[in-house]
């Protein structure tokens, strides 16, 4: 019998990949731009919207592990509205995630080595590197490579977030200046689009879930308050990481007067720089390889769980289980997407930070649909009664779509007036 510590561990692994996947565009990119341009007035809102986005993950643990399914198995189990719905919501949404995240990590590479070649054609070069890693099945060894990178991140930027306390403007904290701002308004709808990770990662998520325990005899499966448990330490700590991120963008830009740079590689200089500053060159250097790292990741998990997903749920539709007829469907979704993402890297990418809010405010305007639907699937789909989510998380889930939808249409409004 495994034993509990063993349970544990592999409780934690869909949470730690969660995290990975946090500390991208959500975390590099907008929590530093949130301190750079707002000081510590933000704070409150990232607390805000993780809380807010917390129901929508965990039900992904719930049913996954409930039901040994994906969240796809469960809108299906809705019925195909429900599963065409979430299709046509995502598929307009993957390229341009998988535009920004490798626009984002060909920044750094440009931060790092120095101007080799145009953005948009280094990204597209980032994205071929990771749809080869997933066709070869190469990813193993790359993701236990970045466990220890992330784990030197995480370190690094608690450490450096420490180090740049006594230069932070606490006064900005309680500055509520820009709730009058249209246009602050419209940054903290491309601040939570991707904070902690879009809202239809919750997918991925379940994914995982059924994945860490597939091979698991009954005996040794982790129990669900075991898999909870690890999830919300996980997700507790991507939260931190973006107040850290928050808080060395208010304590080194903001009261530098620095301006974030509108240019990936200019922006991930910047990155660097806060780490620099902080902790000195050469640590510097070491966390900035950690961050292209967690960031060629970043690339990989999402072009694998956006090819997951439109596989799986075409795979779901077809009678049998055929390996080969997911496989293939598998391979189609990677070239599309991928290829949808280079057009838009040549197309859209004239202003890296237009570009990230565009991206991420697309992703926010989906987040209240998936966030309904995964409340559907954890209180009508066929579970046991004792995994279904207490009533305090299902008050917290119809809260946060409630939310989640005012904000949407408030920023439509503001858009288009």
């Amino acid at each position: 019998m495994v034993s509990h510590r063993m349970r544990i561990w592999r409780a934690i692994g869909p949470g730690l990949l969660f995290s990975g996947a946090a500390v991208g565009v959500s975390h590099l990119v907008q929590s530093t731009r949130a301190g750079a341009m707002f000081g510590l007035a933000l704070v409150g809102v990232i607390i805000l919207i993780n809380i807010l986005k917390y129901p929508a993950f965990r039900f992904g643990v719930d049913y996954a592990h409930a039901t040994r399914q994906s969240l796809l198995h469960g809108y299906r189990e809705l019925g195909s509205w429900a599963l065409i719905i979430f299709l046509i919501a995502i598929a307009p949404i993957a390229p341009i995630v998988l535009a920004a995240t490798s626009a984002t990590t060909a920044g750094i590479i440009t931060a790092l080595a120095g101007p080799s070649m145009p953005i948009p054609t280094l990204a597209a070069l980032v994205l071929a590197g990771a749809t080869a890693i997933l066709m070869f099945g190469g990813y193993q060894w790359l993701d236990r490579i970045n466990r220890v990178l992330l784990a030197f991140l995480i370190v690094s930027t608690i450490a450096a977030t420490v180090m740049v306390l006594p230069r932070v403007e606490w006064g900005s904290l309680t500055d509520i200046g820009w709730a009058a701002d249209p246009l602050a308004l419209l940054f903290i709808v491309a601040l939570a689009g991707f904070m902690p990770n879009p809202v239809d990662a919750s997918v991925p998520v379940s994914i995982w879930t059924v994945e860490s325990e597939k091979d698991a005899a009954d005996a040794d499966r982790s129990t669900l308050g075991e898999m909870r448990t690890g999830f919300a330490w996980s997700f507790a700590l991507s939260a931190v990481l973006a107040l850290c991120f928050c808080i060395m963008g208010a304590g080194v830009m903001f009261a530098g007067g620095v301006n974030p740079a509108p240019d990936a590689a200019g922006f991930a200089a910047q990155i660097i720089a806060l780490y620099s500053e902080t902790l000195g060159p050469q640590a510097a250097m070491i966390a900035s390889i950690a961050a292209l790292s967690v960031m060629a990741s970043t690339v990989i998990a999402a072009t694998d769980a956006y090819a997951r997903s439109f596989a799986e749920a075409y795979a779901d539709r077809q009678p049998g289980d055929d390996p080969a007829r997911f496989r293939a469907a598998y391979t189609v979704a990677i070239l599309a997407e991928v290829g949808l993402a280079v057009a838009a890297l040549y197309v859209l990418l004239s202003d890296f930070s237009v570009f990230i809010d565009f991206v991420t405010s697309a992703s926010f305007l989906i987040a209240p649909v998936v966030a309904l639907l995964n409340h559907l699937v954890v209180t009508r789909c066929t579970m046991p009664d004792g995994a279904r989510p207490a009533q305090w998380i299902r008050l917290l889930s119809i809260a946060a779509i409630i939310v989640m939808s005012l904000l949407a249409l408030a920023f439509l409004v503001l858009r288009l007036s």
